[in-house]
């Protein structure tokens, strides 16, 4: 019978999601092209308010197809305190696909929308680049070692990118939003990467450490969100779409944006480490976390 309602849920699942992102990026697309017409600074700030209103539509309407799912529970704590007035950095551990639907909905109300980094390439993917690029989304340009090696003439014009995509934070309440992996979980990468860690990969801290030298003190605090399905490990996306999902955990923990967090991360070497170090001690606090969820929900039977 579970079999029969999850093989009757996933299709209709995916045809609401659908089309609850399409009515929503149809009007952020048009807003795009509106804005990509009249470079003029009144039009863009009254474009990326719509914008931000249409991405809120999007999760609330998200947030309304998760109440359709009768069997799922969240586990939450550290809500506490956050507010649209402000300015926050947000890290997180990527598992699945539906870390950015659990985000866009439990943080709609607490926090300004959500700007995620995005890899450059999608700038020119037709529509949802144009789509990114409204909402004001920063993009980020990364070489290879290899490739910097074959042209350094290129160095340091990917941190130049990142800059220019954050400078625009500056005008009002943002939350950036980087999953420091880079990449989402799983067993195979996590023997590719010679990861430490038993639930995550090795964090990258480039991303965020320019993030903070070019916004610096605008940030009031760093939020490092703790993600974990301890019920629906293997295939939570999927698990959501097919109304499986039974159960959501999330940890949030407001950390200070210390002074010694602000350097140059391309040139400082000293600095680079560490910066370095300081995220791997949080990975290292997170990885033992997800164990500890994970264990007292298996011991709790559920």
């Amino acid at each position: 019978m579970t079999r029969i309602l999850a093989a009757i849920t996933l299709p209709l699942s995916i045809v609401l999601t659908i089309l609850v992102t399409i009515v929503c990026s149809v009007p952020i697309i048009v807003a795009g092209m509106v804005k990509l017409l009249l470079p003029v600074p009144c039009i863009w700030r009254k474009v990326s308010i719509f914008c931000n209103f249409m991405m809120y539509c999007w999760c609330a309407g998200l947030a309304a197809l998760l109440r359709l799912n009768p069997h799922l529970q969240w586990d939450v704590e550290g809500l506490e305190g956050l507010s649209k007035k402000n300015w926050y950095l947000l890290i997180c551990n990527h598992r699945s696909w539906a870390d950015i639907v659990v985000l866009c909905v439990l943080f709609r109300k607490h926090i300004p929308m959500n700007k995620y980094f995005l890899k450059q390439q999608l700038a020119w993917v037709p529509f949802i680049g144009l789509a990114c690029w409204a909402l004001d989304m920063p993009f980020m340009k990364r070489y290879s070692r290899s490739y910097l090696l074959r042209h350094p003439d290129q160095r340091g014009k990917d941190v130049e990118t990142t800059r220019r995509s954050c400078e625009k934070f500056r005008r009002y309440p943002t939350t950036i939003v980087n999953f420091v992996e880079g990449s989402r979980f799983t067993h195979e990468k996590r023997q590719q990467t010679h990861s430490p860690y038993q639930h995550l990969l090795p964090p990258k801290a480039a991303g965020i450490a320019m993030a903070i030298n070019v916004l610096g003190s605008q940030f009031d605090k760093l939020l490092n969100i703790t993600l974990c399905y301890p019920n629906n490990d293997r295939h939570p996306f999927y698990d959501m779409l097919s109304g499986r999902l039974t159960r959501i955990v999330v940890r949030v923990q407001l950390e200070p944006i210390n002074e010694e967090l602000h350097g140059d991360y391309v040139n400082d070497k000293t600095f680079k480490r560490r910066f370095q170090r300081w995220l791997n001690t949080l990975w290292d606090k997170k990885d033992i976390q997800i164990e500890e969820i994970k264990t007292s929900y298996k011991n709790a039977g559920q």
